[in-house]
C-alpha cells in the first residue's frame, strides 16, 4: 500500500446496486429494470477512486461490517490502489448498502440506502501520523464527531480541508467552519434556507470561514463564491444515463485541480466536466475519465 498519501479521505463507503428503469413506479406495482450493476459507492470512497486513477496517492478512513458486502467494498478499494489501513471492520455488523434506480429519460435517480449498523468511526481510531503526511483531507461528515476531530487536527497541521455536504445533518455547520473548500449539494442549500437560494447559501457558508463555497445544481451547473466574486457556470451538456456519483466526482476533479496547482476556477471546471462524463453510464465509477482525457480537457480550456 502507498505510504505518505497526499489525500486523506474520511467518510462513507458503500456497496451500490444500480438498475435502469423507464420511469419510477407507483406504489404496489411491479417494475422491470435492466442493466443491473454492482459496484462500490459512497461520496468520499468514490472520490478517492477517481483521484487514485488520476495518479494521486490516497488514504481512506471509514468502516465496514464483516459481511460479504464489506469484503467487496474493501476489495474494490484495494484494487484501486487506495491505502485502506484506516478502514475498520466492525465484527458482527452490516456494511452500508444502497439500491439505486436510474431513469435515463429524465436523468433522475432514486437512492434507497442503509447506513452501516456498526459503531461509527471514533476519533481515537484516526491515524494521526497518516493524517500529518497528507496535504488535504476530504470528508462527507457522516461520522460527524470524528470528522470534526480530524478536520480540527488537519487545520492545526496546515492541511487543506474539503467537505462534501450532501444534506444538513447535525454538526455539519461546525464542519463548515473548519473547511477551506465547502462544496454542498442542492439539497443542503435548500435545507439551509428553506428554498432555492444558492447564492445566499454561498454567502452564509462563506461567512462561516471557508475560502470557497459552492452549490452544485445538477443539470443547472453550479454557483461558487470565492471571496466576494461569484462564479456561475452551466452544466456540461450530455445525454445523462445515471447521475449517481456525479457530486462525488465533482469533488474529485476539484481536489485534483487544487492539489495540482491549478486555479480554483480551473479546478471547479474540471469537477463539472468529470461529473458530466460519469453520468454517461450506470454507477459513479464506471465512466470516470482516464487521466489523459482529463489533461486534454484542461489543455483545451
Amino acid at each position: 500500500m502507498p505510504s505518505g498519501s497526499e489525500i486523506f479521505g474520511l467518510g462513507q463507503c458503500s456497496l451500490d446496486y444500480i438498475g435502469r428503469i423507464a420511469e419510477f413506479p407507483s406504489s404496489d406495482a411491479k417494475c422491470e429494470m435492466t442493466g443491473l450493476t454492482i459496484q462500490g459507492g459512497g461520496p468520499v470512497a468514490t472520490a478517492l477512486v477517481a483521484l487514485s486513477r488520476w495518479g494521486k496517492q490516497c488514504y481512506f478512513a471509514g468502516q465496514v461490517g464483516d459481511d460479504p458486502e464489506g469484503k467487496l467494498i474493501l476489495a474494490a478499494l484495494n484494487r484501486e490502489g487506495i491505502d485502506t489501513s484506516g478502514l475498520v471492520v466492525r465484527i458482527g455488523s452490516s456494511s452500508q448498502q444502497a439500491f439505486i434506480l436510474a431513469e435515463p429519460e429524465t436523468a433522475r435517480r432514486t437512492i434507497f440506502w442503509q447506513r452501516p449498523t456498526g459503531q461509527p468511526l471514533k476519533p481515537d481510531e484516526i491515524d494521526l501520523a497518516a493524517l500529518r503526511q497528507a496535504r488535504l483531507i476530504h470528508t462527507d461528515g457522516l461520522a460527524i464527531e470524528t470528522a470534526i476531530y480530524a478536520c480540527r487536527k488537519a487545520r492545526e497541521e496546515g492541511l487543506a480541508v474539503v467537505i462534501d455536504a450532501g444534506s444538513l445533518r447535525p454538526g455539519m455547520l461546525d464542519l463548515v467552519k473548519l473547511s477551506d473548500y465547502c462544496i454542498v449539494a442542492e439539497d443542503f442549500s435548500r435545507q439551509l434556507l428553506g428554498g432555492d437560494h444558492p447564492r445566499e447559501a454561498c454567502r452564509i457558508l462563506r461567512d462561516m470561514g471557508p475560502r470557497l463555497t459552492a452549490v452544485t445544481l445538477g443539470k443547472r451547473g453550479y454557483i461558487a463564491l470565492l471571496g466576494n466574486e461569484f462564479i456561475v457556470r452551466p452544466a456540461y451538456a450530455v445525454d445523462a444515463v445515471d447521475t449517481t456519483g456525479c457530486g462525488d466526482i465533482f469533488h474529485a476533479g476539484f481536489i485534483f485541480g487544487i492539489t495540482s496547482g491549478w486555479t480554483v476556477e480551473e479546478s471547479l471546471d474540471l469537477g463539472a466536466w468529470a461529473a458530466a462524463e460519469v453520468s454517461l453510464a450506470l454507477g459513479g465509477r464506471t465512466k470516470i475519465p482516464p487521466l489523459a482525457e482529463l489533461l486534454r480537457h484542461h489543455q483545451g480550456l
